[in-house]
C-alpha cells in the first residue's frame, strides 16, 4: 500500500533547516573568500573569478539536479549534493595553493547546485496560492545565511581564515545527517516509476513559453546585477574606508577627523603594518553591510511575502521589488562617492528588500507554469539562469571594479532596470494549477 504524500506542515519546517544549514555554510565563507585568495596573491580579478568558478558549477549542473529530482526523487538528489558540498568545504580550508581554492570551490558549487530540488520540493506540497510564501522560506533561508554566517565567518576569520571553512564542512555534515533522518521523499511514486513516459523535449517546449522565457530572463538580469554588488562589496569597502598598508600614521589620524571620522576603527588598527590585519578589517565592515542585506530579506521572506501575496500578486511584487533592487545599486554608487558609511546600510536594506519581493516572486510564477513532473526540471532551469548571472557578474566586476570601483554597481543598476522592463511583459499562468503549461 502507498503510503500517503507529505503535507507542507510537515515538509515544509524540514526543507527550511537543511536549506539553511547549507547557506549559513556558503554564509561563512563569503566574507572571508577574497582575504583569504589575497592571502595566496590573488588579484581582484582572480578573486571574482572564484566567485564565478563556484556559480558556473551551479550553472551547469542546477538543471541536472532537478531534471534527476523529477527522475529519482528529491531525497536521494538533496542527500547527494550535501555531501559533496561539505568535501567541497573542507578542502577549501585545507587548500595550500591558490588552484586549491578554485578547485575546492568548484565542487562546493557543484553541491549546492541542490535549489532546483528543494523548490521542487515545496512545489510538490503547497497549492499554487500558497507557493510564493513556500518558496519564501528559501528566501528566508538565504537571509539568516546572509545574516548570521557573515557575521561567524568574520569573528572566525579574525582567528585563522580557514576556520570558517571548516566550520562550514562541519555544518554539512550535520546537515547531511537530519536529511537522512527526517527528509522524506515529496515525489509522487507514480510519477517516478514513469519517468520514462515523459517525452525527452517536453521540458525544452516548455522553456519556448513567452512568459517562461520572460521569467528566465528576469532571473538572468536581476541576478547579474546582485552579483555585481555582491562580489565587490568587500573590496568596494576596503578601497573606501580601510586604509592601506603603506598609509602613515599622520594620515591614518587625520583620516578619522575627516570622512572616516565615524568609524569604529581603533587608531591600533589604522597604524597596523600587516596586511593580513588589514583584510581582516576589511572583512568585518563588509560584514555589518552582508548582515543588513540578510535580516532585511529574513524579516520580508520570513513573515512578509505571504501576505504581500495575497494581497498585490506576485506579478505586481516581481516589478515593484525589481525597481526597488534598481535603487539599491545606485544608492550604494552615491554613498561611495560621498564617502559615508553609514550610507551603505540604507542602500543595502533597499536593495535587499526588492531583492526579497523578487525572487519568490519569479520562483512562484515559474513552478505555475509546468506540470508536476516537470517543475524540478524548469526550477532548476530557474535556478540555472540564476548561477549564469552569478558567474558572469564576479567576471564583470573584477575588471570592472579595476577600472572604478563604482561601475559594477552602475551597470548592475542597469541590468536590473532593464529587468524591470521585462517584468512588464509577465503575465500570470493561463491555468493555475499545474495541469497543464500557459
Amino acid at each position: 500500500m502507498a503510503l500517503p504524500r507529505p503535507t507542507a506542515k510537515q515538509v515544509l519546517p524540514i526543507v527550511f533547516l537543511t536549506i539553511l544549514l547549507d547557506l549559513l555554510g556558503f554564509g561563512l565563507v563569503i566574507p572571508i573568500a577574497p582575504f583569504y585568495a589575497q592571502h595566496f596573491g590573488a588579484t581582484p580579478k582572480v578573486i571574482t573569478l572564484l566567485g564565478a568558478a563556484y556559480s558556473l558549477m551551479q550553472l551547469i549542473f542546477m538543471p541536472m539536479w532537478g531534471r534527476l529530482s523529477d527522475r529519482i526523487g528529491r531525497r536521494p538528489v538533496i542527500l547527494m549534493s550535501v555531501a559533496v558540498s561539505c568535501v567541497g568545504y573542507l578542502w577549501f580550508g585545507l587548500a595550500s595553493q591558490l588552484w586549491m581554492l578554485f578547485a575546492a570551490r568548484i565542487l562546493a558549487g557543484f553541491g549546492n547546485a541542490n535549489i532546483g530540488a528543494a523548490q521542487a520540493i515545496i512545489a510538490d506540497t503547497t497549492e499554487p496560492s500558497e507557493r510564493a510564501r513556500g518558496m519564501g522560506m528559501i528566501g528566508a533561508a538565504f537571509g539568516i545565511g546572509f545574516v548570521l554566517g557573515p557575521v561567524f565567518g568574520g569573528i572566525l576569520g579574525k582567528i585563522d581564515l580557514a576556520l570558517p571553512s571548516y566550520v562550514a564542512a562541519g555544518l554539512g555534515l550535520i546537515n547531511w545527517i537530519i536529511a537522512w533522518i527526517r527528509l522524506p521523499e515529496t515525489r509522487d511514486p507514480e510519477h517516478i516509476e514513469a519517468r520514462k513516459a515523459l517525452p525527452p523535449g517536453a521540458l525544452l517546449t516548455l522553456m519556448k513559453k513567452p512568459s517562461v522565457v520572460r521569467l528566465l530572463l528576469v532571473t538572468f538580469t536581476v541576478t547579474t546585477g546582485f552579483a555585481l554588488m555582491e562580489q565587490i562589496s568587500g573590496l568596494f569597502i576596503q578601497s573606501i574606508w580601510v586604509p592601506t598598508p603603506d598609509l602613515s600614521v599622520t594620515e591614518a589620524i587625520s583620516g578619522l577627523f575627516t570622512q572616516q571620522a565615524w568609524l569604529p576603527i581603533p587608531v591600533k588598527s589604522l597604524m597596523a603594518e600587516n596586511v593580513e590585519q588589514l583584510h581582516k578589517q576589511a572583512a568585518v565592515l563588509s560584514t555589518a553591510v552582508l548582515a543588513a542585506v540578510g535580516l532585511t530579506m529574513v524579516i520580508v521572506q520570513g513573515g512578509l511575502i505571504g501576505r504581500l501575496v495575497k494581497r498585490f500578486g506576485e506579478g505586481s511584487l516581481l516589478r515593484f521589488g525589481t525597481m526597488t533592487l534598481t535603487v539599491g545599486l545606485l544608492g550604494m554608487a552615491v554613498v561611495g562617492t560621498y564617502g559615508w558609511y553609514p550610507g551603505m546600510f540604507i542602500a543595502s536594506i533597499v536593495l535587499a528588500f526588492g531583492s526579497a519581493l523578487n525572487t519568490p516572486s519569479a520562483t512562484s510564477l515559474l513552478s505555475q507554469h509546468a506540470k508536476a513532473e516537470q517543475q524540478g526540471g524548469l526550477l532548476g532551469v530557474g535556478q540555472s539562469m540564476s548561477a549564469a548571472g552569478r558567474v558572469i557578474g564576479p567576471v564583470m566586476a573584477g575588471a570592472l571594479f579595476e577600472v572604478e570601483g563604482r561601475l559594477p554597481l552602475l551597470i548592475g543598476a542597469v541590468l536590473t532596470f532593464i529587468a524591470f522592463i521585462l517584468t512588464l511583459r509577465v503575465g500570470p499562468p493561463v491555468l493555475p494549477h499545474n495541469t497543464q503549461t500557459d
